[in-house]
């Protein structure tokens, strides 16, 4: 059974989510606040975070922050705010996806199902994105029959947006995940290699790199 933790100060937020996530064959761990989040997540396996950025003692920021440290699965912010400065913040903490309230919790729903879909191909050592095969293991990229060996920083960075579609990753997540803390470059480093990647795949039609203006960048898979 897939188990959710839902964070949030509003209780008959709380309430409606377990409703409809139960219906759904969810297992739901309920948190009010971030502190008493951060207590479940140290007891209990969890598959999915739906959690709120405005709340006391430990906000969905920070929140968002610990789990991208401590665990891997996928996080989903809920905020009433909806600025772009706003959603930034978010990404740049570590949200997969981000949903403004008021919302439709049929549309969450539908939200989590992507996002649980896309974690499951983290798992595997090979990437499956139509004809495009990334082998996260020989460090191999295959785009049909033809084999393409990629530098190790664009490899890197492909396999790493490519192993959550959608998922937008700022600048400075990607600076953190592919070349570490400790690297003295900037954030145009990241602009290169993407701009790379896309003359590399640019006669493909498996998958696009696109621009999130402001933010950062996002792997889109094609609709087949």
């Amino acid at each position: 059974m897939i188990h959710i933790l839902i964070a949030d100060d509003d209780r008959n937020i709380l309430e409606l989510l377990r409703y409809y996530l139960q219906v759904e064959g969810y297992h739901v761990f309920e948190a009010f606040d971030g502190e008493e989040a951060s207590a479940i997540l140290s007891k209990e396996q969890v598959h999915l975070a739906v959690v709120d950025v405005m709340m006391p003692n430990k906000d969905g920021l920070q929140l968002c922050e610990e789990i991208r440290k401590y665990y891997d699965f996928p996080v989903i912010l809920l905020t009433a705010k909806d600025q772009l400065k706003d959603k930034e913040k978010g990404f740049t903490a570590g949200t997969d996806d981000y949903l403004t309230k008021p919302f439709e919790p049929k549309e969450l729903i539908y939200r989590i199902k992507a996002l649980l879909r896309r974690y499951k191909m983290v798992s595997s050592e090979k990437i499956r994105l139509h004809n495009t095969v990334i082998d996260r293991k020989s460090y191999e990229v295959y785009s049909g029959d033809k084999l393409l060996m990629l530098p190790m920083k664009e490899f890197e960075l492909l396999s790493q947006l490519a192993s959550y579609p959608d998922r937008i990753f700022s600048r400075e997540e990607l600076i953190q995940l592919i070349w570490g803390a400790d690297f003295d470059g900037d954030d145009r480093t990241v602009d290169v290699h993407i701009k790379r990647l896309r003359s590399r795949f640019a006669a493909g039609d498996d998958f696009h790199i696109k621009t999130i203006r402001g933010i950062g960048y996002k792997l889109e898979a094609a609709q087949k």
